[in-house]
């Protein structure tokens, strides 16, 4: 049986034909994300209704940037999406005339590497996905949990560093002020502009462009010293951080997804290090295995083509 997955984000809409075993059959993309709700109601019924005339798909589930209230009907907020306060799946079920469900982008990708991927047998595991922010799942015997209204586990907004980088958040000295895309391309500037070693990335900052993550991985594996040592810096925070997860949820797996993944050889190793000295009762506990994710940008709608298929019953 076949279901659609669709993945919602802040920047596109792409959609995805998946089969029981999470291989992708077919898939279709639409960008940029509407900024008006009515709009993106029509993104998503042409994409779905472009591949459900092509496959015989049986059920839809949409992976949505944003809050999913607990009843996973509605949509309640996304910084990026249209929908506030919108019982989407009602309308879109009718609309389409398939079954509709819904989740949080973060969790159906974690639901993916459950099933299909790195977290595969896990009994606890968090999936980790550093892009822009931080997005995380935590999935307990295969099952999400959500905390009590919906928007557990918030990893990205934990405070690391007191009076720390602003973040869009409203607080200060969050982890993914110092562990994300966002963040990598943040200190690289800040080292460049208090030093005058030559760097690749030097460049760009002298024309008033923004440093990306992906500029600074790039600039890594091709030696430059600079670049080097804020991913070294970067891995450092991302095992203090990881060792913080660990003491809260003992997870068995700890899944590494979202864009930075791609360079996870890059800082992977000095993360598990750096995790192994920072963890409580490190030397003394089994730790948890942290892998990096081996369905990258897909999770998000295989997930949820997968989430659709167990919920719709298809």
């Amino acid at each position: 049986m076949l279901t659609i997955g669709v993945d919602i984000g802040g920047t596109s809409v792409r959609a995805a034909v998946v089969d029981p075993d999470g291989s992708i059959m077919a898939e279709v993309r639409a960008a940029p994300t509407p900024d008006r709700a009515a709009a993106l109601d029509d993104v998503v019924a042409e994409l779905v209704d472009g591949l459900a005339a092509r496959h015989p798909v049986q059920a839809v589930g949409l992976a949505v940037a944003g809050f999913v209230d607990p009843d996973r009907r509605t949509v309640a907020f996304g910084a990026h999406v249209p929908w506030r306060d919108d019982h989407v799946v009602d309308r879109l079920t009718e609309r389409l005339g398939l079954p509709v469900v819904l989740e949080h982008d973060a969790n159906a990708a974690g639901l993916a590497e459950h099933r299909v991927g790195a977290a595969a047998g896990a009994s606890v595991a968090v999936l980790v996905a550093l892009g822009t922010g931080i997005g995380a799942a935590l999935l307990v015997d295969g099952a999400v949990f959500r905390g009590a209204y919906g928007v557990a586990p918030e990893l990205g907004h934990l405070t690391v560093v007191r009076g720390g980088r602003p973040c869009p958040c409203g607080k200060r000295g969050c982890l993914e002020r110092y562990c994300s895309g966002t963040a990598l391309g943040r200190a690289a500037e800040e080292l460049i502009a208090t030093s005058e070693e030559f760097s690749l990335l030097r460049a760009t900052w002298e024309r008033a462009e923004p440093v990306t993550g992906r500029d600074v991985a790039h600039a890594a594996e091709a030696g430059d010293g600079l670049a080097r040592r804020v991913v070294e810096e970067f891995a450092e925070w991302l095992g203090q951080g990881l060792a913080l997860v660990a003491d809260v949820f003992d997870p068995d797996v700890v899944v590494i997804g979202g864009e930075v993944s791609a360079s996870a050889s890059l800082y992977l190793d000095g993360a598990r290090r750096r995790y192994a000295e920072e963890v409580t009762g490190g030397g003394h506990r089994r730790l948890a295995e942290i892998r990096p994710a081996v369905l990258g940008g897909h999770a998000g709608m295989v997930g949820a083509a997968l989430d659709a298929r167990e919920r719709a019953g298809v």
